[in-house]
């Protein structure tokens, strides 16, 4: 499949780059490439296969999920450059 400019300097909006002309025609063409890869891999028979999370037999070393009490306003607070009340404040980061 391959990619237009107009589709790659779409997705350049929507990442928020600038990208100089000779760039959107690489660009282009890797995407294109990169896409062109993944519908071979669509062709694949995986009828059958089980689905696996990862290649190799890895178990979590993660802990299980529990609920517990919170930490308190106060102390989690304590070392806040700026507060109000029991919340952080922070300078807003909204384009306008």
């Amino acid at each position: 499949m391959a990619l237009t400019k107009k589709e790659v300097l779409h997705m350049a909006a929507l990442c928020r780059i600038a990208l100089s002309p000779d760039e959107v025609e690489y660009l282009r063409g890797q995407l294109s490439d990169i896409l062109e890869h993944v519908r071979a891999l669509q062709e694949v028979d995986t009828e059958g296969v089980p689905p696996t999370s990862h290649s190799a037999g890895l178990t979590s070393i993660m802990r299980d999920d529990r609920v517990s009490d919170g930490l308190e306003p106060e102390s989690t607070l304590a070392n806040a450059p700026f507060r109000e009340k029991e919340f952080f404040r922070v300078n807003a980061v909204l384009e306008e």
